[in-house]
């Protein structure tokens, strides 16, 4: 089916944007560049269609990539019902986020770089996605993270931007670091790293009552996650990213990076169901990271933090989901995720677009002005607050429902974070679109080009729930999935809709009041909306001593006094010896012969004492 032609078309757009496009016009680079992902979606559908119903996955094996004694890593792709479903959602909302990009950076410079950056984000992340190995995914792993940093950081005159990007990427190579050491011993113990091999490997071996092999790869596995899917404690770059243009924002969170942890814990099951502990391990960071960035999504103002401190607790949903057994349920929340988060960011980007502004305080009535951005935006809230018959209800609530199967206090700590996401998402919609102007004057519509995609993603996150994702992938996941209960889902439901009253209530019915609670909490509101003092705790913590060890150790310690001293110590023993000898070429002949005379007395001296001595 020439599965490499799927990555293979973002990466020929990326080659020729970036060779051509400073000197192209604007048409040819969005040609190139949306014509690149259209071409790989449409590759995409007519391998589904022709491998339909995927009962089997389908495995391509193209050249041996690294040969070193018995040790044979391939360039294999494979496509089963897991990557049938990333394949869609990466290069479908993909698509819609280059389309969308066409207007809303219609003005900036370095117009081809961006483009060609995205669709490079494009490819590596369908190669992950296609990956029939450890190490080639790793390679699609490193290269989303590489074309993150090139595009938080795209406005790199910013030093906001380029600290973000920095930033990014190096808690990302923390997580990195344990990955690879996870690929390290899946190779020493198996001696293999074939997915095929690997997994059957493990499905032969027993559960692991305790701490063994399988458990430790479990949690290098899952450190890497953490890292690259924003989960405590790795998940601090995230709300930075948003120094990078809005449909970054999207693409990142949506459609590629952030989703790449959550489908490599979902490939790697088998692994994770042969060690509980691991597993559970799995289940307690993603609720601790969905309630505890909830709780800072109360308290945010600028837009785009507000919704990605959404994206760090709904991935911590899909690990939840994950850890509890529920592995098609995370995968179907990921499905229906990259909808309404797509359409949060663009919608928010929307927003920005007509203002020039992204705090939520200096918005406010701008349901007249921007009619399209506001109800799509609805559409979107709705959708991620479990409404029911949104694509959120479906998706959340089937994980809620392996949660509480599997520990009852899960679903009720999930049930309380479920709340405080429909609050807060209706709180930036509310501050956003209702009351009076704060701060603006002039407002205006998005053109067609962002706001079609806008009213798509709206559709899909209205109705994409219907797609029975979980169920089709229950073969590859027949564990843990939660049974159907009327009760649990009316409670998380009704959860929700408080959300929404309450805020309601605080930001329409009584503006006042939301300031007032505010007051009252004194410092307790202070440390949530300070996002805990994590990053400050991380500074004194880690980052100052280190750069402070660097600095008087390493610096002026090692490399000044030792190294430096040494070399340089050397250079001036070496110039006063030399200083020395330069005196006796002085071109004297009289001062020729006293020499010639001392250093024949001093000969005579040395032979007379090496005589007696015998």
């Amino acid at each position: 089916m020439q599965l490499w032609l799927i990555p293979a078309f973002p990466l020929l757009g990326f080659l020729l944007n970036g060779i051509f496009g400073r000197r192209a016009s604007k048409a040819f680079v969005n040609a190139v560049a949306v014509g690149a992902v259209l071409a790989s979606f449409m590759w995409t559908l007519k391998t589904l269609g022709a491998l339909w119903p995927l009962d089997e996955a389908h495995l391509e094996r193209y050249f041996t990539w690294i040969q070193a004694g018995d040790v044979r890593i391939g360039f294999d792709l494979a496509v089963d019902r897991l990557s049938a479903v990333m394949l869609l959602v990466v290069t479908g909302v993909g698509l819609l986020i280059h389309i969308y990009s066409i207007g809303y950076m219609a003005h900036e410079g370095g117009y081809y770089r961006f483009f060609a950056y995205l669709n490079l984000f494009m490819f590596f992340m369908l190669t992950l996605v296609l990956a029939a190995n450890f190490l080639l995914l790793f390679v699609g792993w490193e290269g989303v993270g590489l074309c993150s940093y090139l595009l938080i950081g795209f406005w790199f005159l910013k030093s906001s931007a380029t600290n973000a990007a920095n930033k990014a990427f190096i808690v990302n190579r923390v997580g990195d670091f344990g990955f690879s050491l996870g690929i390290y011993l899946i190779y020493t113990h198996f001696r293999s790293l074939d997915f095929g091999e690997v997994f059957d490997a493990v499905s032969r071996l027993p559960v692991e009552a305790g701490v063994g092999t399988l458990t430790a790869i479990g949690l290098l596995l899952l450190v890497g996650a953490t890292g690259k899917s924003a989960q405590i404690p790795l998940y601090v770059w995230l709300p930075d990213a948003m120094e990078g243009p809005t449909p970054v924002s999207a693409l990142i969170h949506a459609a590629t990076m952030v989703t790449a942890g959550v489908y490599m814990v979902a490939r790697c099951s088998v692994v994770y169901l042969h060690a509980p502990l691991a597993m559970e391990a799995v289940a307690l960071i993603g609720l601790a990271t969905a309630f505890f960035a909830a709780t800072i999504g109360l308290t945010q103002f600028d837009i785009k933090k507000v919704f990605a401190y959404s994206t760090i607790s709904q991935l911590g949903y899909m690990f939840l989901g994950a850890g509890v057994g529920a592995f098609g349920a995370a995968i179907y929340h990921l499905w229906t995720h990259a909808f309404f988060k797509a359409l949060l960011f663009l919608g928010a980007g929307s927003v920005i677009h007509a203002l020039g502004e992204q705090d939520l305080r200096r918005m406010g009535g701008l349901r007249a002005k921007t009619p399209i951005t506001f109800w799509t935006l609805l559409a979107a809230a709705l959708s991620i607050s479990g409404v029911p018959l949104t694509a959120g209800f479906f998706s959340k609530d089937e994980i809620l429902l392996a949660a509480y199967h599997h520990a009852p206090w899960m679903y009720w700590a999930g049930t309380l974070t479920a709340g405080l996401t429909a609050f807060y998402v209706f709180r930036a919609i509310f501050l956003a679109f209702f009351g009076a102007p704060r701060g603006w004057s002039y407002a205006h519509e998005s053109p067609p080009v962002m706001t079609v995609p806008l009213v798509l993603l709206a559709l899909l996150s209205l109705a994409g729930g219907f797609a029975p994702v979980s169920r089709w992938l229950a073969p590859m996941f027949p564990a843990g999935e939660g049974r159907h209960e009327t009760l649990p889902v009316a409670i998380s439901v009704a959860a929700g809709l408080a959300g929404i009253v309450v805020a309601l209530l605080f930001y329409v019915a009584r503006p006042g009041l939301a300031d007032r609670v505010a007051a009252r909490l004194g410092a307790l509101y202070r440390l949530v909306y300070n996002k805990y003092f994590v990053d400050e705790i991380y500074q004194a913590a880690i980052l100052r001593p280190v750069i402070t060890g660097s600095e008087n150790m390493l610096w002026r310690t090692v490399d000044v006094a030792w190294i430096d001293g040494a070399v340089n110590g050397i250079a001036t023993r070496a110039r006063a010896a030399g200083d020395v000898l330069r005196r006796i070429q002085s071109g004297d002949l009289r001062s020729y012969a006293a020499w010639v005379l001392l250093g024949s007395l001093a000969l005579l001296l040395a032979i007379g004492l090496a005589g007696g001595g015998r």
